[in-house]
């Protein structure tokens, strides 16, 4: 009988303490660290992301940091197609993969598969969008569920995004989203996946970030974004979400002050991390949840649920 292979996934919100742990696992277990974080994967972009530093990265091998410019794309199927060569390359080593981060969608697509969907040309998403514009979220949920009545069954009310979403691919597939996700298969078969959510405190929490906004100005970030902007990035692209970036330019261009800026990413970065906690809710309940705010304690739960 073919032993089943070891995939170790954790997570949890930002500045949660996801890559100092991480460190210690993949020392523990002989790993290497593979990036799940959506905004750690640029290039240009290495203080306000909070990518794992150098000396960290010489200590144990990290994967899919830094690698993408920030004048590019880049989407969860990119990512996940990657993933799934890195995983099985440490397999190849005997290794354990070990991926870290904190976007729920690069962790869903990888246990549970990528939905395969058409793309919708952008004439359509347009024409739904300047609909939904005109009626209004209460009426076009109302059009969504006669046109597509499973969306009733998944989608709240109030969700604008995934309202639009379901209507498009109803609306040029002539099939509902659902039945494409329902299609859905994991590209991986007899593993198992030891799944870990730092479920840290909100106090904790929220006094790390602070910490973090601070360290982020000490280490340059305003030399940072001055940067960023003289490479004339597309507005339309990701990397443009990074916290911090507006911010920072606000206050470059003499719009706010400093310590507003810092107030600013501050709020952001928790209204962040709580949308993080909020998917873990209702997304990652067969994840175990663990936490202490010490790092050897950590270490010690982490073991005990992976083992």
């Amino acid at each position: 009988m073919e032993r089943k292979k070891k995939v170790i996934l954790l997570a949890g919100p930002t500045a949660s303490g996801k890559s100092a742990l991480a460190i210690k696992l993949a020392h523990y277990f002989n790993g290497e660290i593979i990036n799940a974080d959506s905004m750690q994967i640029y290039k240009e972009i290495s203080i306000l992301t909070s990518k794992p530093k150098t000396e960290d990265t010489k200590i144990v091998k990290h994967h899919l940091y830094g690698f993408n410019s920030v004048k590019k794309k880049f989407s969860t199927g990119h990512w996940l197609k990657i993933v799934v060569e890195k995983i099985k390359e440490q397999w190849k080593s005997d290794q354990i993969p070990i991926v870290v981060g904190g976007a729920g969608l690069y962790f869903k697509a990888l246990t549970e598969g990528l939905v395969k969907i058409p793309n919708i040309p952008n004439n359509v998403r347009t024409k739904i969008r300047k609909l939904h514009k005109r009626i209004g979220q209460k009426k076009f949920f109302s059009q969504l569920v006669k046109l597509d009545p499973l969306a009733k069954r998944f989608i709240l009310p109030t969700d604008t995004q995934r309202s639009m979403r379901a209507y498009e691919v109803k609306k040029f597939t002539n099939k509902s989203l659902f039945e494409f996700v329902k299609e859905t298969k994991s590209n991986f078969k007899n593993v198992v996946f030891s799944k870990l959510f730092i479920n840290i405190s909100r106090e904790h929490l929220y006094e790390k970030i602070e910490q973090r906004v601070e360290k982020m100005f000490n280490e340059g970030a305003v030399d940072e974004v001055k940067r960023f902007y003289k490479m004339k990035v597309d507005k339309d692209l990701s990397s443009n979400k990074i916290i911090g970036i507006k911010e920072i330019k606000d206050y470059i261009q003499g719009k706010i002050t400093l310590i507003r800026a810092k107030e600013l990413i501050r709020q952001k970065t928790r209204q962040y991390a709580k949308r993080q906690l909020t998917w873990a809710r209702g997304h990652m309940k067969s994840w175990e949840m663990i936490y202490s705010p010490n790092i050897n304690d950590l270490f010690d739960k982490a073991i005990n649920k992976i083992s």
